[in-house]
């Protein structure tokens, strides 16, 4: 659809709104897809067209990846299409039917069931993720920048907080290093397309789903202790795909913190809890500008520089508490500004 989109655009600038049931004739295995899970292809594809032209620094759609893509689809409830049974453990999919699955979480009764998502991971194992719409009334914490805290990103680690403690990371990557090298090594020695081949590429797959789950374990703790400890969350918007490029150096340190995944488990479970999350901007000075007097001193650009002594009030402090602290007022300055 997206070929043919923009092949008509390129002939004669004319825009077409493709349709899946177009290409059954030309490619009959469609017909034996869910007609839904095509269905919500368009969709995507019609937004990611409406973000191109309506949202600034939104790329133009691209072909997927047929390595790097996520093997997924998402297919719509009707009519009990699709069901979940507590008592046999199971899941009803429309065109497959009924399939066995470990439930993780049951539903209340009044929730209603509106999709399904089957995805695939990199060592071959299938999840369901269901899509529920209920009725939850959020109540919204008052004053919660009575209760704040703010979050300095650390790469040695996940984040400094205005209190002055640091959380480390456990650097699951580096750990399972040593057996992903091996595992790859075994694989260099397989022919490819081979079931030898296939089977090292499953181990490869375990091991990195095994690092990822390691990872969301510990973000999932520690996002759930802070908002359950605080009433507001200051962090500043940094953009995690930039730091991590080859000019700083410290790439592989920056995705295996999973930082900007554990922002956006504080987003959302602050919300549900009526709390706070506020992100400032990142270009805001929060290393150079001294908490106690709010004096800038922009020869602390350079990062080396670990801990200083203002000149004008000679406070001590630490680099990273210090960008915490100032973090923390700048979010709370934004929140009852509105």
């Amino acid at each position: 659809m997206l070929a043919d989109r923009e092949a008509a655009y390129q002939k004669d600038k004319t825009v077409i709104k493709p349709t899946p049931a177009m290409y059954k004739n030309e490619y009959p295995y469609l017909k034996e897809v869910d007609s839904l899970a095509l269905a919500n292809v368009q969709l995507d594809l019609q937004e990611a067209y409406h973000r191109f032209f309506t949202v600034k620094g939104t790329g133009h759609p691209k072909f997927k990846s047929r390595k790097r893509s996520r093997n997924s689809y998402t297919t719509n409830n009707q009519n009990g299409t699709v069901a979940i049974d507590p008592e046999h453990n199971t899941i009803r999919l429309p065109k497959i039917g009924l399939v066995r699955a470990k439930l993780h979480r049951l539903p209340c009764e009044d929730w209603i069931l509106k999709a399904a998502t089957v995805s695939r991971d990199s060592k071959g194992d299938y999840y369901c993720s269901v899509l529920f719409e209920y009725k939850d009334a959020i109540v919204p914490v008052e004053h919660p920048e009575n209760n704040a805290i703010g979050l300095d990103y650390k790469s040695d680690g996940l984040y400094t907080d205005s209190e002055g403690n640091q959380c480390g990371s456990p650097k699951y990557y580096r750990k399972g290093q040593k057996r992903l090298k091996k595992a790859q090594r075994k694989l260099r020695h397989k022919q490819p397309g081979s079931n030898n081949y296939k089977k090292a590429c499953r181990k490869i797959g375990k091991e990195h789903v095994h690092i990822a789950n390691q990872r969301k374990d510990y973000l999932h703790k520690i996002s759930t202790e802070i908002t359950n400890q605080y009433d507001m969350v200051c962090v500043e918007d940094l953009d995690m795909k930039a730091m991590s490029n080859k000019g700083f150096g410290n790439g592989k340190a920056t995705m295996d913190n999973g930082y900007g995944m554990f922002c956006n488990m504080l987003s959302y479970k602050l919300a549900d809890r009526g709390k706070a999350y506020v992100r400032i901007d990142k270009w805001y000075p929060s290393s150079q500008t001294c908490s106690c007097c709010g004096s800038v001193h922009p020869e602390l650009k350079d990062l080396t520089i670990r801990s200083w002594v203002c000149c004008d009030c000679k406070a001590e402090h630490d680099r990273d508490v210090n960008a915490a602290i100032n973090i923390k007022e700048e979010g709370i300055r934004q929140f009852l500004a509105g």
